[in-house]
């Protein structure tokens, strides 16, 4: 068997991912690396379905064109389905952006296709390049793991492969792939590591620097490993739900491993821009805020922030308001988007109604019509607290249970109007309280539980 052939082969045992009824999915710019792959994979498994994926990211017209027109017939040749989209012309031209766009591309391409296993063919070069690039932007010891040779539904069989045996593959297997004219400009940082810096690192300092760079990379692996193992049994130390980490706990550890434990629970979320100034600015941010009653917050990306208070910090995400809004005129069951609602009478002892709280709560209803809604928070709203005489902002309300910010818009309200009777899980109305007897239960819970 040819040498890539074995490679590719004991890469699929080595990952169990060697089946004739799986299917799988091939990132194919039609490039030395992509063809060899391709033709590879389909010597190795000829009874799988296997197709080819195509991002024209139409940057360079005409050529662009052809490219695709190439895969399309090579795929026809080898009987390999072939699959492509192209780009429109208004998107940014650069490299970080065509990154993006071809991992959108690939995943869904996963969900079209149902399959879970995306090639690519990132080679031993690649993983140099990554490295010298990375190097370059301070990285750290994560970092100089290079390309990994799995991440999520992407696998890289031909990660220890260098170029010139690919090339020699194609040509001896007279094989024609597209050459990109922009891999000549070396405006492109990865162009000018590949055209010069690689080569004349290898002619000064070692002809065998893939070699070494590839073996920096196992040992990072390894040592990663092994910290990722002590922080792993730290995070257990420190965590108490969900996610969320005690404050307290977390700022007496040393400095190092407060470091160490934030770049661990960040880099999956901006492993691809990570810096130090930003590990940094989060670490001081917890410090600053360790003794917030409420909490205060730092984005991290668009999508996501870092949330600190005295008890706790924690990644969250953009919390989008609900739209339930339930109309309530009378006892019974409601049901709105996997809630239910029940009020119902009861001739409970007051007896009865110590002791109950969060979800589930005895009220008195007898000056108060049932003409209800439950509804998330709006402007204007207003409760009575509890013990209370007057009245109060729900908002001053919430911040002084000290909800967090992010919270507040997940909650759920029994409101007449703007007044709110039933803060759901934190309090009720001085309103509606017992006091003597029950007239009515409320239960909110989430269906199927």
């Amino acid at each position: 068997m040819n040498e890539i052939h074995q490679v590719i082969k004991d890469f699929l045992y080595r990952y169990e991912i060697i089946a004739n009824e799986l299917t799988y999915l091939v990132a194919f710019s039609g490039g030395y690396d992509s063809m060899c792959l391709l033709d590879s994979l389909r010597k190795v498994c000829p009874y799988n379905k296997i197709v080819a994926l195509h991002l024209n990211h139409n940057w360079r017209g005409e050529e662009s064109d052809r490219e695709e027109q190439n895969c399309a017939d090579f795929c026809k040749n080898i009987d390999v389905e072939f699959y492509c989209e192209k780009l429109a012309s208004n998107i940014p031209k650069t490299e970080t952006t065509a990154r993006e766009e071809r991992y959108k591309f690939f995943e869904k391409c996963a969900k079209k296709f149902n399959s879970n296993i995306i090639f690519t063919a990132h080679n031993k070069n690649d993983n140099a390049e990554t490295l010298i690039f990375r190097i370059c932007h301070g990285t750290g010891i994560t970092g100089l793991q290079g390309i990994a040779p799995k991440r999520d539904i992407f696998y890289r069989p031909l990660l220890n492969v260098e170029r010139k045996d690919i090339e020699e593959y194609c040509m001896k297997n007279n094989l024609s792939p597209n050459y990109d004219s922009s891999n000549d400009d070396n405006v492109h940082k990865r162009n000018l590591i590949r055209s010069e810096i690689l080569p004349l690192i290898k002619k000064e300092l070692n002809e065998n620097i893939f070699e070494a760079l590839n073996s920096l990379s196992v040992v990072a692996t390894e040592e990663t490993e092994i910290v990722k193992e002590y922080i792993s049994k730290i995070k257990e130390q420190i965590c108490f739900e969900d996610n969320k980490y005690k404050t307290y706990e977390f700022l007496n550890l040393s400095e190092n491993i407060q470091k160490r434990f934030i770049y661990e629970i960040i880099t999956p979320l901006i492993y691809e821009n990570y810096d130090r100034e930003r590990l940094l600015i989060l670490w001081n941010f917890i410090k600053d805020n360790q003794n917030s009653k409420s909490g205060k917050t730092i984005s991290i990306t668009t999508d996501y922030w870092l949330f600190v208070n005295d008890k706790y910090f924690q990644i969250i995400t953009a919390s989008k308001k609900s739209d339930i809004n339930i109309k309530i005129n009378q006892t019974g069951e409601y049901k709105y988007g996997g809630i239910i609602f029940n009020i119902f009478e009861c001739n409970s002892n007051i007896d009865e109604c110590y002791g109950i709280s969060g979800e589930s709560v005895f009220v008195d209803l007898s000056d108060v019509d049932i003409d209800f809604e439950l509804r998330t928070r709006q402007d204007g709203d207003i409760i009575q607290p509890f013990g209370m005489s007057g009245h109060q902002k729900l908002k001053k309300y919430l911040n002084s249970k000290k909800i967090p910010n992010h919270q507040k818009d997940e909650l759920l309200f029994l409101a007449k109007g703007k007044e709110i009777l039933w803060a759901v899980g934190i309090g009720i109305s001085e309103k509606i309280r017992v006091k003597t007897k029950p007239t009515h239960k409320l239960v909110l819970k989430k269906e199927g539980v």
